[in-house]
């Protein structure tokens, strides 16, 4: 008789005793795809260490993902720097194999945009680059549409491609 124990996945803010785990899911992931800090990806955040810190702003939130008790995801939206001040930003939607194609980036997005919509954005913005077809696909099925130019200044170099999305 072979007998699987129940799978406990979770999604809940982040706290301060979360940045170590989610930082290196952030690297683990974006070494699994070549998303060096060269290139101006999140890797190369000055802030990627203390992720609470910078999420526990006014207009800030990030949802972690976690598997039997151990992170393995998670996203955000804030505030987009240099632009209109209705326009918010999805961010850090990194997530490990184990958890991929469960539906948990879906749940956290449209989490993450009824935050943004109960702080006031009026739009959504998300940068990303060509070759996550994955998440561009679930981008575009949640209603982003691709633009042409960068909004704000994301520092984010080699995102070539651009969504945003009302609210």
């Amino acid at each position: 008789m072979n007998i699987t124990a129940p799978v406990d996945i979770a999604l809940r803010r982040i706290t301060i005793h979360d940045n170590a785990a989610i930082a290196h899911v952030i690297r683990e992931v974006s070494a699994e795809y070549g998303l060096t800090a060269d290139k101006g990806y999140t890797v190369a955040d000055p802030n990627l260490d203390e992720l609470f810190q910078v999420y526990s702003q006014p207009g800030h939130a990030f949802w972690i993902v976690e598997f039997d008790g151990k992170v393995v995801g998670g996203g955000g939206v804030a505030p987009l720097t240099c632009s209109e001040p209705d326009i918010c930003e999805l961010q850090k939607m990194y997530f490990l194999p184990v958890v991929r194609g469960k539906g948990l980036a879906k749940h956290l997005a449209l989490q993450a945009m009824d935050f943004a919509r109960i702080e006031g954005f009026k739009r959504c913005y998300l940068e990303t680059t060509a070759f996550l077809t994955e998440a561009i696909a679930l981008y575009e099925h949640l209603g982003f549409e691709h633009i042409s130019e960068p909004l704000g200044c994301t520092g984010h170099v080699d995102c070539e491609v651009r969504m945003i999305k009302s609210l």
